[in-house]
Protein backbone atom coordinates (compact mmCIF):
# COMPACT_ATOMS: atom_id res chain seq x y z
CA UNK A 1 0.00 0.00 0.00
CA UNK A 2 1.37 3.32 -0.51
CA UNK A 3 0.27 6.46 1.14
CA UNK A 4 0.00 9.47 0.09
CA UNK A 5 0.01 12.89 2.19
CA UNK A 6 0.29 16.08 1.25
CA UNK A 7 -0.22 19.80 3.35
CA UNK A 8 -0.85 22.78 2.14
CA UNK A 9 -1.22 26.35 3.24
CA UNK A 10 -3.92 28.47 2.36
CA UNK A 11 -4.08 31.68 0.38
CA UNK A 12 -6.30 34.63 2.96
CA UNK A 13 -5.06 37.31 4.54
CA UNK A 14 -8.37 37.58 6.83
CA UNK A 15 -9.40 34.47 8.81
CA UNK A 16 -12.76 34.33 7.23
CA UNK A 17 -10.90 34.26 3.68
CA UNK A 18 -8.75 31.28 5.05
CA UNK A 19 -11.72 29.51 6.15
CA UNK A 20 -13.41 29.83 3.07
CA UNK A 21 -10.40 28.51 1.21
CA UNK A 22 -10.04 25.29 3.61
CA UNK A 23 -13.47 24.63 3.17
CA UNK A 24 -13.32 24.99 -1.26
CA UNK A 25 -9.73 22.46 -0.64
CA UNK A 26 -11.65 20.00 1.59
CA UNK A 27 -15.06 20.10 -0.39
CA UNK A 28 -13.29 19.78 -3.78
CA UNK A 29 -10.73 16.92 -2.96
CA UNK A 30 -13.99 14.99 -1.30
CA UNK A 31 -15.52 14.92 -4.36
CA UNK A 32 -12.92 12.54 -5.72
CA UNK A 33 -13.98 9.35 -3.00
CA UNK A 34 -15.02 6.74 -5.70
CA UNK A 35 -14.14 8.57 -8.71
CA UNK A 36 -10.20 7.41 -9.09
CA UNK A 37 -9.17 3.49 -9.36
CA UNK A 38 -7.11 2.08 -6.87
CA UNK A 39 -7.92 5.33 -4.59
CA UNK A 40 -8.26 2.94 -1.27
CA UNK A 41 -9.25 5.97 1.53
CA UNK A 42 -9.23 9.59 1.08
CA UNK A 43 -9.35 12.08 4.14
CA UNK A 44 -9.02 15.84 4.39
CA UNK A 45 -7.82 17.21 8.17
CA UNK A 46 -8.23 20.96 8.83
CA UNK A 47 -5.44 21.92 11.46
CA UNK A 48 -7.15 22.80 14.70
CA UNK A 49 -3.75 23.92 16.35
CA UNK A 50 -3.47 27.31 15.14
CA UNK A 51 0.79 27.43 15.21
CA UNK A 52 2.15 29.44 13.53
CA UNK A 53 4.56 27.22 11.82
CA UNK A 54 1.56 24.64 11.24
CA UNK A 55 -0.06 23.72 8.04
CA UNK A 56 -3.58 24.61 7.25
CA UNK A 57 -5.06 21.34 5.29
CA UNK A 58 -3.51 17.75 4.85
CA UNK A 59 -4.72 14.90 2.51
CA UNK A 60 -4.04 11.91 3.71
CA UNK A 61 -4.59 9.03 0.95
CA UNK A 62 -4.19 4.87 0.27
CA UNK A 63 -3.28 3.51 -3.11
CA UNK A 64 -3.73 0.17 -3.34
CA UNK A 65 -0.09 0.17 -5.53
CA UNK A 66 2.38 2.83 -6.58
CA UNK A 67 0.94 2.33 -10.21
CA UNK A 68 -2.57 3.50 -8.75
CA UNK A 69 -0.73 7.01 -7.58
CA UNK A 70 0.86 7.64 -10.34
CA UNK A 71 -2.56 6.99 -12.56
CA UNK A 72 -4.52 9.10 -10.06
CA UNK A 73 -1.28 11.84 -10.52
CA UNK A 74 -3.12 12.41 -14.16
CA UNK A 75 -6.21 11.03 -14.08
CA UNK A 76 -9.01 13.73 -15.43
CA UNK A 77 -10.61 14.34 -11.90
CA UNK A 78 -7.55 15.24 -9.69
CA UNK A 79 -6.96 17.23 -12.65
CA UNK A 80 -9.88 19.29 -12.50
CA UNK A 81 -9.48 19.95 -8.74
CA UNK A 82 -5.91 20.38 -8.93
CA UNK A 83 -6.96 23.56 -11.47
CA UNK A 84 -9.75 24.47 -9.52
CA UNK A 85 -7.37 24.89 -6.09
CA UNK A 86 -4.52 26.29 -8.09
CA UNK A 87 -4.48 29.78 -6.86
CA UNK A 88 -6.03 28.79 -3.33
CA UNK A 89 -2.87 27.47 -1.97
CA UNK A 90 0.61 29.54 -0.81
CA UNK A 91 2.84 26.06 -0.10
CA UNK A 92 2.48 22.73 -0.39
CA UNK A 93 4.39 20.17 0.98
CA UNK A 94 3.97 16.33 -0.05
CA UNK A 95 5.70 12.91 0.98
CA UNK A 96 4.53 9.70 -0.44
CA UNK A 97 5.69 5.89 0.93
CA UNK A 98 4.79 2.50 0.88
CA UNK A 99 3.86 1.00 4.32
CA UNK A 100 5.99 -2.05 4.69
CA UNK A 101 3.55 -3.25 7.42
CA UNK A 102 0.31 -3.16 5.50
CA UNK A 103 -0.81 -6.61 4.47
CA UNK A 104 -2.51 -7.40 1.37
CA UNK A 105 -5.23 -9.79 0.79
CA UNK A 106 -4.34 -11.79 -1.83
CA UNK A 107 -7.46 -11.51 -5.17
CA UNK A 108 -9.01 -14.75 -6.34
CA UNK A 109 -6.56 -15.49 -9.17
CA UNK A 110 -3.26 -14.67 -7.17
CA UNK A 111 -4.62 -17.09 -4.18
CA UNK A 112 -5.42 -20.51 -5.50
CA UNK A 113 -5.80 -23.33 -2.94
CA UNK A 114 -4.83 -26.70 -4.10
CA UNK A 115 -6.61 -30.41 -2.72
CA UNK A 116 -4.45 -32.76 -2.23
Amino acid sequence: MIKHIVMWNVRGDTVAEKATGVAKLKQTFESLRGKVPGLLNLEIGVDISRIDYACDVVLYSEFDSQAALDAYAVHPEHLRVKHELADLRVARYQVDYEDPHERRVPTAHQHKETSE
